[in-house]
């Protein structure tokens, strides 16, 4: 029986991905396997050091980068979703009926 919540008098589905404790483990030994030996390769090669300061530069670049791209691309899916399309509507609902004038008690 899948999981439901209320939102705005609708039974939705719960459709929030949840991940396990093991698959972000795994995903941040991988990703420090991946980071230690890409900066050991760069230490080790045969060459100058601002060769190697360049190259690890570039490493870092490109996970910053890599790190900025997932974020954007899970916020474009994320504002897609029902959910935050149904809680904007209920906060521009709000706005419009909101008179800052009105007489406060």
């Amino acid at each position: 029986m899948a999981r439901s919540r209320m939102i705005i008098g609708m039974n939705l589905p719960d459709n929030t991905a949840k991940n396990t404790a093991a698959f972000f483990v795994q995903a941040a030994i991988a990703f420090g396997v991946s980071f230690l030996s890409a900066l050991g390769g760069i230490y080790f090669l045969p060459i100058d050091s601002w060769q190697r300061m360049f190259l690890g530069i570039t490493v870092l670049f490109l996970v910053s980068s890599a790190f900025t791209l997932a974020k954007v691309i899970r916020d474009q899916q994320e504002a897609s979703t029902v959910r935050v399309r149904l809680d904007e509507a209920r906060m521009e609902k709000m706005l419009a009926e909101y008179d800052p004038y009105s007489a406060a008690a």
